[in-house]
C-alpha cells in the first residue's frame, strides 16, 4: 500500500513551536495550495491542508518561516478522531510531514477571499 503525498503550497499563518508532555517539538500549519484551473468567475481557487510537523522539522519551520512562505511539504495522510466536550466523535485528516522544504521568498498569490474565507 502507498500513503504518500506532496504539497506545495503557502502558510495561512505565522508558524507556531509547542511541545508535548514528553518534550517532543510539534508545528500544527495550514497551507494553501492554489488548484491549477479557474473557477467560473476566472480565479484560481484554493484548498487548506491541515499538516503537522514534528522535531527539527517543526523548530527549523517555525523559526525560518512566516505567513505567506512557499513550502514544499513530503509527508502521509492521517485520519485520527477524538471525542469532544459535547460528546461527539470529531474527524480529523491531515498530512503527517516527513519532509519540509523552503521554496521561496515570501510573496503572497493566493486569493485574498480564499484566506478572508477561514477568517485570515
Amino acid at each position: 500500500m502507498i500513503n504518500q503525498v506532496t504539497l506545495v503550497g503557502r502558510l495561512t499563518k505565522d508558524p507556531e513551536l509547542r511541545y508535548t508532555a514528553d518534550g517532543k517539538a510539534v508545528s500544527n500549519v495550514t497551507i494553501a495550495v492554489n488548484r491549477p484551473f479557474r473557477n467560473q468567475a476566472g480565479e484560481y481557487d484554493a484548498d487548506f491542508v491541515q499538516c503537522t510537523l514534528w522535531r527539527k522539522t517543526a523548530e527549523n519551520t517555525v523559526q525560518y518561516c512566516r505567513r505567506g512562505s512557499m513550502i514544499g511539504i513530503t509527508g502521509r495522510i492521517q485520519t485520527r478522531r477524538y471525542e469532544n466536550q459535547e460528546g461527539k466523535q470529531v474527524y480529523v485528516t491531515e498530512v503527517v510531514a516527513e519532509m519540509v522544504q523552503f521554496v521561496g521568498p515570501k510573496k503572497l498569490d493566493v486569493p485574498k477571499q480564499a484566506y478572508e474565507s477561514i477568517g485570515l
